[in-house]
């Protein structure tokens, strides 16, 4: 737990270093009609980085360093289901400036803006989770 605390204590420090969780400045990454800001561009190229290489290592063991089982997704098909979830993604992305990630961290540093957008994220899942149910999956 230890581990997981501090894996976390350092991403959300690599969000507000970089400016992730900044909703002004991943709005004006978006705005490319507008003011555009393309210095987000190094953040996105490090993380395509740093996780091509930890997936290519991850991708050839069975288990952590830690020794606990690797579960890494199996689906490779898009369908409906994805596009759609992708769509309301990025539109929610480009209206607010957070995604879930900077969001957790924007309501850790009382973003006004943080607390809406994460109940709404919580209200999402939980309508998601009904509908889920319904369907019987």
């Amino acid at each position: 737990m230890i581990i997981s605390f501090l894996c976390g204590l350092l991403f959300g420090l690599g969000l507000i270093v970089s400016g992730m969780a900044n909703p002004a400045k991943v709005l004006g990454f978006l705005d490319l009609a507008g003011k555009w800001d393309p210095s987000l561009i190094f953040v996105m190229c490090g993380a395509i980085a740093v996780g091509f290489f930890a997936f290519s290592y991850i991708g050839r063991r069975k288990t952590t360093l830690l020794g606990t089982e690797i579960k890494l997704p199996s689906a490779t098909h898009i369908d409906c289901r994805l596009v759609i979830g992708s769509i309301l993604f990025g539109a929610g992305w480009g209206m607010a400036g957070f995604c879930p990630g900077p969001a957790l961290v924007g309501l850790g540093m009382g973003l006004p803006k943080a607390i809406v957008f994460v109940l709404a994220m919580l209200a999402g899942m939980g309508i998601f989770e009904l509908i889920e149910r319904r369907r019987g999956g």
